[in-house]
């Protein structure tokens, strides 16, 4: 029987490409790679992390499931030392978006052609941003709500990328992540985070206005 995943992990995974191998940046304990072979979506996976104690125990959880020869672990800095691999998809979650920047700044074929699965904790904007005027174009947006929190993750590929509001380089892009159910609740959260920056950061007042605005056309 396959492991059971969160429920962010199990929308990562459910963005996964049928058939598709998977380098996953950050593995931890390897509970996505492990699940993506294990249930035959993804023929293997390699997983990475800075930290040798997470791999100890992911290579625990490889070998207890047989999945040696097809989940390779390696402990590296993101993507430092992982060589493109026609047809994978990466997939980074559970780090700020500045540090998924530094990762794929270093990785430049990560443009050259795999699907990026992306979910960051953090610095949202500032991923998007930064993805957007890299040639990089954001494919989808969706939300997941795991442990009461509610997380943003998003598809990139190489390409042209669309525009955005200021407003939407914060929530996503309007017409990507505006049907999502998790929409009306996660806006109300960026409202209040912005509202309780505004009396003293003018860029937070017009956030609230412009998410104010977005609200009405719901």
């Amino acid at each position: 029987m396959p492991i059971r995943l969160s429920s962010r992990l199990a929308a990562l995974a459910a963005l996964v490409p049928e058939h598709t191998p998977v380098i996953d940046v950050g593995t931890d304990h390897a509970m996505l790679p492990v699940w993506l072979v294990q249930t035959g979506r993804s023929p293997w996976a390699i997983g990475t992390d800075i930290r040798p104690g997470p791999l100890r125990t992911a290579a625990a959880l490889v070998a207890e499931t047989g999945l040696s020869d097809k989940v390779r672990l390696v402990l590296t800095d993101g993507l430092t030392g992982i060589e493109q691999a026609p047809g994978a998809a990466v997939t980074v979650a559970g780090m700020g978006g500045e540090t998924i920047v530094s990762i794929l700044s270093a990785a430049t074929w990560t443009r050259e052609g795999p699907t990026l699965i992306l979910s960051p904790q953090s610095k949202r904007a500032e991923l998007r941003r930064w993805l957007i005027s890299s040639g990089y174009d954001i494919t989808s947006e969706w939300l997941v709500k795991d442990a009461g929190r509610i997380y943003p993750i998003l598809t990139a590929r190489g390409g042209a990328a669309g525009t955005y509001t200021e407003a939407e380089l914060h929530l996503g892009r309007m017409d990507q992540i505006g049907p999502d159910p998790l929409f009306g609740e996660y806006l109300a959260l960026m409202r209040a985070r912005a509202a309780k920056a505004a009396p003293y950061d003018e860029a937070a007042a017009r956030l609230m206005a412009a998410y104010d605005e977005i609200k009405r056309r719901l």
